[in-house]
């Protein structure tokens, strides 16, 4: 049998049988046999996605039960352009330390345009700029950057773990930069939750280039996370979208009243 893999139940148990031989090729590796015209329009369609893994590198993608996210959900928020943001943030969340074999440092770059009543409000995630092995000079100097690439108004960054020297951290990077220290006060899946709840809604839309946030995100169940490691990535998006799409909306709904 040759097919490109499919996340079907029938497939996935042929392939667990202890009878099943398997190969696997990238679509480039019978280049020489496709029409280019065929190439460009696979690459067109799929590349910098999730499911490109699928459809052009052969390997099988798996939802995990009760994700709260699916391939087929973020294929559907997918753009290939942006429109002009109101704001950009860039969001952190540090590993605990620096070493070869550390989390990573998920670095996520999120723009929303919050014109008109809430529920016209959409966000952009933009690029993921996460690195590994990072000690934190190393890991701050790339969430800068990311900023000053992206234009970002604001850097957003879990302090749990690291306390006042996350921050210090990154002023010895830039000692200009605008950083807004966050506290974790609920788990990994209490705070995902709501935004889950606005890609379900329609309202966050991932540009290409996001295939190792969206295996994370895709891991990520009502039960924790069932990746490897820890979902850095997927943090640092959760706090950036709280950043703009849920804190703001909060504020918008239900506006202080002062006494005079």
């Amino acid at each position: 049998m040759t097919t490109t893999p499919r996340n079907v139940g029938v497939l996935k148990e042929l392939l667990k049988s202890p009878s099943t031989v398997v190969t696997s090729a990238p679509t480039e590796a019978n280049k020489a046999f496709l029409a280019e015209s065929f190439l460009e329009e696979v690459r067109a369609r799929y590349a910098g996605t999730r499911l490109g893994r699928q459809e052009l590198d052969g390997i099988l993608m798996e939802d995990a039960e009760g994700a709260l996210w699916t391939t087929s959900a973020l294929e559907a928020a997918r753009v290939d352009l942006a429109p002009q943001m109101d704001r950009i943030v860039v969001a952190v969340d540090p590993p605990v330390t620096g070493g070869a074999k550390s989390d990573e440092c998920g670095i996520v770059v999120v723009g929303a345009v919050t014109r008109g009543p809430v529920q016209d409000w959409r966000a952009y995630v933009l690029a993921d700029a996460s690195v590994s092995a990072a000690s934190p000079a190393k890991w701050a100097a790339a969430a800068v950057r990311a900023m000053q690439d992206w234009g970002a108004e604001r850097l957003v960054a879990e302090v749990n773990q690291g306390g006042d020297m996350v921050t210090e951290v990154i002023r010895q990077i830039d000692p200009m930069v605008p950083v807004r220290a966050v506290h974790a006060s609920r788990g990994k899946v209490a705070r995902a939750e709501p935004v889950a709840a606005l890609y379900e809604q329609g309202r966050v839309h991932h540009m290409r280039g996001l295939g190792d946030l969206e295996d994370q995100m895709c891991a990520m169940t009502v039960q924790g996370f069932e990746g490897k490691g820890s979902p850095d990535r997927v943090d640092a998006l959760v706090w950036a979208l709280h950043e703009l799409m849920i804190e703001p909306a909060a504020k918008w709904r239900h506006p202080r009243v002062r006494a005079v």
